[in-house]
């Protein structure tokens, strides 16, 4: 059996990397005044929150498919796909928080991390349970 201490570590990055962003909405909401629970009134900190809510609805995908991957294909080979996932995430709420148009080269990255992780584990269980190895 193969360790997935790897695929641990992207995990725990990942989450770290989420509660970063929300870090960055309690700053946001110093700087512009606007107290909880209020979401609007100011864009950047619409953009905050938005960047959190989208990585929120990523996770699901994204910790999935990384597990899935490490289980059927290789651990280090997932860690390295996850990485990949965690920096477009990072470019995506940089850019994002900067000006809405700059988010597309990190969400660009992240969906093509995600996509290779998942349909790349959808693959090789749909080989093993067709060959009779699963």
């Amino acid at each position: 059996m193969q360790s997935h201490a790897w695929v641990a570590l992207v995990t725990i990055a990942a989450l770290l990397v989420y509660a970063w962003m929300g870090i960055r909405i309690g700053g946001a909401r110093k700087r512009s005044g606007v107290a909880a629970p209020a979401m609007t009134g100011d864009p950047i900190l619409e953009r905050h929150i938005r960047v959190q809510a989208n990585t929120l609805e990523w996770l699901p995908i994204f910790l999935a498919g990384l597990w899935l991957f490490a289980i059927w294909w290789n651990d280090v080979a997932a860690a390295v796909l996850g990485v990949v996932w965690i920096v477009g995430r990072i470019l995506y709420a940089l850019g994002y928080v900067a000006d809405p148009a700059k988010r597309e080269a990190g969400f660009l990255i992240q969906t093509l991390a995600a996509a290779l992780l998942l349909f790349g584990a959808l693959g090789r269980i749909v080989w093993a349970m067709a060959t009779g190895l699963a």
